[in-house]
């Protein structure tokens, strides 16, 4: 493969609903430029897509850098990361069908980027690309404007018409509607300047340089969206798309003079190749057989090699310049959102902003002796993938992993078997409950053992009562009842008793310990026996001040549109929750501000996702620890004590 100047570098982001046909647009742009002879299929869109994916084409004298995305919300996180490495994006819409909830996340995401829609399957006898077209306009505005309109004959798809060519040919309704598409784009050109307006506005014709440099500067405002028509399967409207993109966009990127400089936008660990980072080359040149600083660790690597994909394989370069696309292999302190610098005195870029957990389950493994295996796949899955995190949760003593939604995350366990050879299930996640006490006791702890030689005898009175703060310890010895040196065991016994309550033997928390007296024997003290006596008191002062079962209590911040406040908010609700407030967001959709019981949350991204056809999401953090209900408490002790 040849080595582009910047100028004549695109990276497009292929987005759109699971099943509209991005990769089947990516297979027949792949065969428009000879890059593959395979045509692609009807049955290929069933294929569903993960991960980003590279394939990189040449056309006319310019490189495409496609980048495949999922539709499925639960990868999303995926196609963020692969917009913060492209110049633009195509969204790809199903003409046999209403406007997708994929197609509205979408609009969505790249609703700061200049983009193309792709009406697809025109020619499919189900399709409705005039309702299509409708609908988008309807949600998006008047900017969403055709430049290549399908014309029809007794119902059958014929041929494309591009609205700035001769409308020779053309009659009846579709040289109207041509017209009549031209003339609105033509009145959106004029408005992104004010020269042209004063052209257009004075009756003089706007030049071929007019509309490119109109359409141009419209696109990257996101004051034009162009909509272009076609099929995949038979590979209808890839060349329009092909000329669009080298002739409209504008690359993001394309200081060739500075140092080289790039930025991680997705890694992917290779059973034998080892790490491969996907670098976007934001500014300078880059040759093999170079010293790169990663930014973010102030480390030096060696790059032995540069490489792009070729139908799934990886080329070799010997350079790639600014705008382009890169891997790079076996650099193994690089990760997703590292910045790579030839100079170690460069400013790090701006971290990519992805999705935190929507959902956790706990992690076990089906084979003994499997536990530290696991350990080390989950590393590898969250270098691949950054939107998985897993911790161990020293209360519970689980493993727990969170992604996007269940999808996601079988797909991570089937990744883990298949790529790493871990066989693993997957099990619901345990509830951290906590105990405390809400009265006050004063109580003794003596512990006295004697069998021959020298005995055992510590004798502590402790006042517990409830404090904000996990734990507080305080002594108010006169006397010396305890000596100095054996108060520090006592705070050491109680420390170590609040590990398991007395109710159902969950961690202990929120309590102030005041030790006030004592005694002690000469011989037999030790800091064991005051230890051992603390412990004893610890017990007694638990069951005597009231004990209670405390349980999480999840910070919701929800969003959906407003159509489906009230469901949401009756949801929340149901689930012994509390609405704290409510704010409209710049996007007109709803912000929910909540608390509720983690107990009753586990499973909410698939309710919340079900509730609003996929349209609404949420962030979710610990924010304290609230009294379980009685009855609730008495059902999870009696359970615990059962066990």
């Amino acid at each position: 493969m040849k080595i582009y100047d910047s100028s004549n570098i695109r990276n497009i982001a292929i987005l759109g609903h699971s099943g509209c046909g991005k990769t089947n647009l990516i297979e027949a742009i792949a065969y428009t430029s000879k890059l593959t002879s395979k045509i692609p299929r009807i049955t290929d869109k069933m294929n569903m897509t993960y991960s980003i994916g590279l394939t990189p084409v040449e056309y006319n004298d310019y490189k495409y850098n496609l980048l495949d995305t999922p539709g499925y919300f639960d990868f999303y996180g995926e196609v963020i990361s692969s917009l913060n490495a492209s110049d633009a994006a195509i969204i790809v819409i199903d003409a046999t069908t209403d406007v997708q909830v994929g197609t509205e996340k979408s609009l969505e995401l790249t609703e700061n980027m200049p983009k193309i829609m792709f009406i697809n399957k025109i020619d499919n006898e189900k399709s409705r690309y005039k309702d299509t077209l409708a609908m988008l306009r309807e949600k998006y505005g008047n900017k969403v404007v055709p430049m290549i309109i399908p014309i029809y004959e007794n119902k059958e798809f014929i041929k494309l018409h591009n609205v700035f060519e001769n409308m020779d040919g053309l009659d009846g309704e579709f040289k109207q509607e041509a017209m009549s598409v031209k003339e609105a784009l033509m009145e959106l050109i004029a408005e992104t300047d004010d020269e042209l307006l004063d052209k257009y506005f004075s009756g003089e014709d706007l030049s071929d340089a007019d509309i490119q440099k109109g359409i141009t500067i419209g696109m990257q405002r996101g004051d034009i969206i162009p909509v272009i028509c076609g099929s995949t399967i038979n590979n209808i409207g890839t060349t329009e798309i092909l000329e669009t993109v080298s002739k409209y966009l504008q690359p993001k990127y394309s200081n060739i003079e500075a140092k080289f400089k790039g930025q991680v936008f997705k890694t992917i660990v290779d059973p034998f190749i080892g790490k491969m980072s996907y670098i976007k080359v934001t500014q300078g040149k880059i040759n093999k057989d170079c010293e790169l600083f990663n930014l973010n660790k102030s480390e030096k690597e060696k790059i032995y090699n540069i490489y792009t994909m070729k139908n799934g394989d990886l080329i070799e370069l010997s350079e790639a310049r600014c705008g382009d696309i890169i891997i790079v292999t076996k650099v193994n302190s690089l990760q997703t959102g590292h910045t790579v610098s030839i100079s170690k005195d460069e400013y790090e870029l701006e971290d990519i902003n992805l999705p935190k957990p929507q959902i956790y389950y706990a992690v076990v493994p089906k084979n003994k002796g499997d536990e530290d295996k696991i350990g080390s796949a989950l590393n590898k899955v969250v270098e691949e993938d950054p939107t998985i995190k897993w911790y161990r949760n020293p209360e519970t003593k689980q493993v727990l992993i969170g992604g996007q939604g269940e999808l996601h995350i079988n797909t991570i366990k089937n990744k883990i078997k298949s790529k790493f050879g871990v066989d693993i299930g997957l099990e619901d996640i345990k509830v951290a409950y906590r105990e405390t006490i809400k009265g006050k006791a004063e109580v003794q702890g003596k512990h006295k053992k004697q069998s021959g030689g020298h005995g055992q005898y510590g004798d502590v009175k402790i006042k517990f009562e409830r404090s904000n703060l996990d734990f507080e310890f305080a002594e108010e010895i006169f006397g010396g009842s305890v000596p100095k040196q054996y108060i520090p065991a006592v705070e050491k016994g109680i420390k170590d008793s609040m590990v398991k309550g007395v109710l159902a033997g969950f961690p202990v928390t929120n309590i102030k310990a005041t030790l006030y007296d004592g005694s002690y024997h000469d011989v037999d003290s030790s800091e064991m026996a005051f230890k051992l006596a603390a412990g004893i008191a610890f017990k007694k002062g638990m069951e005597e001040a009231k004990p209670v079962l405390l349980e999480p209590i999840m910070k919701f911040k929800i969003t959906v549109p407003e159509e489906y406040m009230g469901d949401i908010m009756g949801d929340i609700n149901k689930r012994r929750g509390k609405i704290l407030g409510m704010e409209s967001d710049e996007k007109g959709k709803q912000i929910i501000y909540a608390n509720a019981p983690q107990a009753e949350t586990f499973k909410y991204a698939i309710d919340l996702r079900a509730m609003t056809q996929g349209r609404g999401y949420f962030e979710m953090e610990l924010e304290t620890y609230e009294e379980v209900p009685a009855q609730l408490a008495q059902k999870i002790i009696e359970l615990e004590n059962n066990k």
